[in-house]
């Protein structure tokens, strides 16, 4: 097959082709066939889908230099299978590509950052539709929303609307895009004060399988409205929505960073239990920390590669009103501290979640496993940090591995009344992960696909009396659907009823799918 890029000009498409590629005639007019066609080429999609997109929209395959670029993914194990890149540049091209795709039997999977952790993905072929370029970001008149397009992202989302006077419910990691947490949930920093992404959201423009473009809210069609706050991604493509901002009440956000022995650790999460106090403590404060190997840190000062615990604490406000509640902390005998006060556009940074960090590194294999608890079971926290030493040890190559704890505040999640969306655990006051983290190496998959369980089974084991949960956003995406959707059975009866009127054909089934393939 010849290499070819289009590049949609204006309504006029620029075509580039190897000179041995000749354009064969079309065998639908129009570009679109009356009946659904199969094994429809490259070559065909990029000449007849090409004229129909927006000035500025692009498709290229693997030959393109812009490919790897627009395909790597954060997660590299078992990613999907692109084998063409549609670029849209207007919400418009979304509808036109996926209607071309449906009419002509061609898988499509949209993606914006590439972010996700699931090994659904893993089961896709066929076309990339990427909607990087829909970053428009539009403040209502009154102050009280805003319209964001499908392709913003964090850091993106917090420096617009900080620079205007707003804030907004985001992720908390600065690359991430909003609608990849958003449609699962969402959590994040300010979700004390106002909820999760999803609690946020007014309204959505969505795609459905077939390109049929519908407006959906509380009250045009409310049963989808409902099923897109925690499980949106199973029914169509957003390419913009709604969602409340509200004014910027603080000029700086408090970190403070500690780096603690492994001694430490009955003690630190006696103290976290006490801070977190089953998910009430203070609206303006959270707390996430992890059990790593510091590499440099080691290098430096303890001239070993042991695990150590790393614990961050953000607070929206000064620091005299933080230190308040970190004085347990201090006492405890940190081997390093670092904190200061920022901006919130740089909040993330300051804990290791920005832009630049490793948090944001693309092309690592990451096996994910990940338990929700409304408090630290200290018996267990030691059993999954003897675990981490003792698999670090035997397979050097997961060294970069992490497990990590997050303790959001919680007020305006446990406000909302639990039924009102597809969000099914709003009790899990405490989000538990680990990720074993490597560079693709097949010989370390089983390792650490078995550590992930164990980790997985420790943390639930050390809470009996709850049944395990799985954070969509989390996930490996192979446990149960309860587990992930809700235990209640109207929970899954419903979401199955909307996704046979919404998506009878499944065609959203890549990312943690309600209807798993066989």
């Amino acid at each position: 097959m010849g290499q070819l890029k289009f590049l949609a000009v204006c309504g006029l498409t620029l075509s580039s082709f190897l000179p041995q590629a000749v354009a064969a005639p079309h065998s639908c007019p129009d570009g679109l066939c009356l009946v659904t066609r199969t094994n429809v080429s490259n070559d065909q999609v990029s000449r007849e889908l090409g004229p129909l997109l927006s000035c500025g929209a692009k498709i290229f395959g693997p030959e393109d230099p812009n490919f790897a670029e627009s395909t790597t993914r954060f997660q590299a194990f078992q990613p999907p299978n692109i084998e063409l890149v549609v670029q849209v540049a207007r919400e418009r091209d979304v509808s036109t590509a996926i209607s071309y795709a449906d009419r002509n039997s061609l898988p499509f999977y949209v993606t914006n950052r590439r972010h996700g952790l699931a090994v659904s993905q893993g089961s896709f072929t066929g076309i990339q539709i990427d909607v990087t370029q829909l970053q428009n970001i539009t403040i209502s008149e009154d102050g009280t929303y805003a319209l964001f397009q499908g392709g913003t992202y964090d850091q993106q989302v917090i420096e617009y609307l900080w620079e205007r006077g707003y804030v907004t419910t985001t992720g908390s990691c600065a690359c991430v895009g909003m609608l990849g947490p958003g449609l699962g949930g969402g959590h994040g920093r300010y979700q004390g004060l106002y909820g999760l992404i999803s609690d946020n959201i007014r309204s959505l423009n969505v795609v459905l399988a077939n390109g049929t473009e519908i407006y959906v809210s509380n009250t045009s069609h409310p049963d989808l409205y409902w099923g897109m706050q925690g499980a949106g991604h199973n029914f169509g493509a957003v390419t913009s929505f709604e969602l409340n901002i509200f004014p910027r009440l603080v000029d700086t956000w408090y970190f403070k960073n500690y780096l603690y022995t492994e001694d430490k650790l009955e003690e630190l999460f006696e103290r976290l239990n006490t801070l977190d106090n089953m998910g009430t403590q203070p609206a303006e404060l959270m707390n996430f920390g992890f059990f790593h190997v510091n590499t440099e840190f080691n290098e430096t000062h303890l001239t070993s590669t042991k695990p150590l615990i790393w614990w961050s604490f953000s607070y929206a406000g000064p620091q005299a009103d933080a230190e308040a509640y970190l004085g347990p902390f201090d006492s405890l005998g940190p081997i390093n501290v670092t904190d200061g006060n920022v901006p919130y556009p740089e909040a993330l940074h300051a804990v290791g979640t920005g832009l630049d960090d490793p948090m944001c590194d693309h092309g690592v294999n990451h096996i994910v496993g990940t338990a929700g608890t409304q408090l630290y079971n200290i018996t267990t926290q030691r059993a999954v940090f003897e675990l981490f030493r003792e698999k670090i040890a035997e397979y050097p190559g997961l060294v970069a591995t992490y497990v990590v704890m997050e303790a959001y505040s919680l007020g305006a999640v446990l406000a909302k009344d639990p039924d009102s969306s597809a969000f099914p655990m709003r009790d899990d006051y405490l989000l538990l992960q680990i990720s074993a983290n490597y560079l693709p190496d097949p010989s370390l998959d089983a390792p650490a696909l078995e550590w992930a369980q164990q980790t997985i089974d420790l943390w639930n084991e050390g809470q009996p009396e709850r049944r395990p949960t799985t954070y969509v956003n989390y996930g490996l995406g192979t446990e149960s659907l309860e587990s992930i959707y809700g235990y209640e059975p109207w929970r899954l009866e419903r979401l199955r009823d909307l996704k046979r009127r919404y998506d009878p054909y499944n065609k959203f089934r890549y990312y943690v799918p309600l209807i798993r393939d066989e």
